[in-house]
């Protein structure tokens, strides 16, 4: 995964700056599956080999200088640490690993705990349909996150699930998505 710095790109700009990679960076095997819009980065979600990652980093400098690259894989973290990460990675406008650090918790939860975690992974999922700008689709995802936390309300760890919901009620009587701090 790769994140450049957003100088002035929206989430309306996702599918024209994965087209706009891929153009860049032809004739380089890559392969670029996804692209995501934040107030902070844009995202591409790639496959390259390890020794053609710095060709491509140099190539994609006419969107947006290199802020990290990532491998992303599987790891095996406390709860207490992946809640923390997936609170800062959510915090931080990186919904789509928000998401998947915190699915290593949902796996390891019971009953409410569980529509709990997955109500939250819904909404970080929902949100990964924003910076794209499938805004219905978000719309949709986060309906089943408001369901799923129907039954939760207070702290969960350091996360105010009421001021979540709130947020998603927001949202669907607005009409506007907008990104929020957990």
């Amino acid at each position: 995964m790769l994140h450049l710095k957003n100088e002035n790109y929206i989430p309306k700009n996702a599918s024209e700056l994965l087209h706009q990679a891929r153009d860049i960076c032809s004739g380089i095997d890559v392969t670029f599956r996804d692209a995501r819009v934040s107030k902070k980065y844009l995202e591409f979600d790639i496959s390259v080999k390890k020794e053609k990652l710095d060709e491509i980093i140099q190539k994609l400098k006419i969107l947006g200088d290199l802020d990290h690259a990532k491998h992303v894989v599987e790891e095996k973290k406390s709860k207490e640490d992946s809640i923390k990460e997936g609170i800062f990675y959510f915090n931080n406008e990186r919904f789509w690993e928000c998401h998947e650090i915190l699915e290593s918790v949902w796996k390891n939860c019971y009953d409410r705990e569980k529509d709990l975690v997955q109500g939250i992974i819904l909404v970080a999922a929902a949100l990964v349909h924003y910076q794209k700008n499938e805004n219905h689709i978000c719309i949709s995802i986060l309906n089943r996150a408001l369901e799923k936390l129907s039954n939760a309300s207070g702290n969960y760890y350091d996360i105010d699930v009421d001021s979540i919901k709130n947020k998603i009620s927001e949202m669907k009587n607005s009409g506007q998505i907008t990104t929020f701090v957990i």
